[in-house]
């Protein structure tokens, strides 16, 4: 018996209108996992109503020196943020790299669907906002 694989499907939230139907459009599939992950990541703890537990202390943590240290602190945050509150999916890795020249950090998050054995990876640089 096949195993059956699951859709997942979220908003865009950039709320770009479909050009035939005029509604938001959607992400399907891995586009909807990654976006769910990197606003996830970007949620400040205490920013949604009747959720303080809910994102990471990302933002603070950027505030603090550049360093490696600093960079396992992320690490650390970003990969227990992801198994508590995004249970689609299952994370193989989280690598944060500093780099003390741009003053940010270059993350690199490897994880795994719930039921799909291909793995996806997800790069993205996080620098303190002024």
């Amino acid at each position: 018996m096949a195993q059956e694989t699951r859709v997942y499907k979220d908003l865009d939230l950039n709320f770009s209108v479909h050009p035939v139907t005029k509604d938001v459009v959607k992400r399907v599939g891995n586009s909807a996992i990654t976006g769910a992950i990197k606003n996830l990541i970007l949620t400040n703890r205490f920013e949604r109503p009747f959720k303080p537990t809910f994102g990471a202390r990302i933002t603070s943590l950027l505030f603090e020196h550049v360093n490696f240290i600093t960079a396992s602190a992320l690490e650390t945050e970003i990969f227990t943020t992801i198994t508590n509150f995004e249970p689609r999916v299952n994370v193989v890795s989280v690598k944060v790299v500093a780099q003390p020249e741009s003053y940010g950090y270059t993350v690199t998050i490897v994880f795994s669907i719930n039921n799909v054995e291909e793995p996806i990876t997800i790069t993205m640089f996080l620098e303190k906002v002024r």
